[in-house]
């Protein structure tokens, strides 16, 4: 049974959580605030952690931080605030996946499967230094793609958006979040940069013969995502 802990200053918020996560048969921990959340983490090992940001004395960004120092546990963060500066900010704290309030069920419990299934995913990959969906298979020791016998090297921003989109397979990230996690959150990047890389990735893939039609995809008007 996966244990999920749960993060938030609101007793309400506290209790919806459990209730949408309830009918996933997880075991629940809930705690009010950022140091109780580290401990507990510290205490016990969980599988996941939905973290508000919005919380007094040690806020959700701090609280990630903390505990990204020592654990490499999953964190959803859960937040009111959408702007590209709060996803990014998230993000370089060490965050996962973010959910914007208000939110439903069936989001909550997707977002919440989805890195679940990534988790386990790279625990039973973690000997080969390999991710693997379906028939393809990229490998961390040497930067490599393959499908079924065939591969292929790649560049590093190669490796890094593959790996950043087929980590959550489904979920739809837009330009900025890909600068964000494969070029210097710093940096003077533009987004259309990401469009040009994802374009020379797709004709070095078809090339070489990947049938990455229908995986490799294009959301119109917001990014980017792997589909299964």
């Amino acid at each position: 049974m996966n244990t999920i802990l749960l993060v938030d200053d609101e007793a309400r918020m506290l209790k919806l959580l459990e209730l949408y996560l309830n009918p996933g048969g997880y075991s629940i921990i809930k705690v009010n605030n950022g140091y109780e959340a580290i401990q507990s983490v510290k205490k016990k090992p969980v599988d996941l952690v939905l973290l508000d940001i919005m919380m007094p004395e040690l806020s959700g960004w701090e609280t990630c931080e903390r505990i990204r120092s020592f654990s490499d546990v999953p964190i959803i963060m859960l937040t009111a605030r959408d702007t590209k500066e709060d996803v990014v900010k998230g993000l370089n704290a060490g965050a996962d996946d973010y959910i914007t309030k208000p939110f439903d069920e069936e989001e909550l419990l997707a977002r919440v499967n989805a890195q679940l299934r990534r988790k386990n995913n790279e625990f039973a990959s973690a000997q080969n230094h390999q991710l693997t969906r379906g028939d393809f298979t990229l490998d961390s020791s040497s930067y490599t793609f393959r499908h079924k016998e065939q591969q292929i090297s790649l560049t590093m921003k190669e490796f890094k958006l593959l790996e950043s989109l087929m980590k959550n397979p489904e979920r739809v990230y837009t330009r900025d979040q890909l600068l964000v996690m494969v070029w210097d959150a710093n940096a003077t990047t533009e987004a259309r940069t990401v469009d040009s890389h994802i374009r020379n990735l797709r004709d070095k893939l078809k090339r070489a013969d990947f049938p990455i039609e229908g995986h490799l995809t294009t959301v119109w008007g917001i990014g980017y995502q792997w589909k299964i």
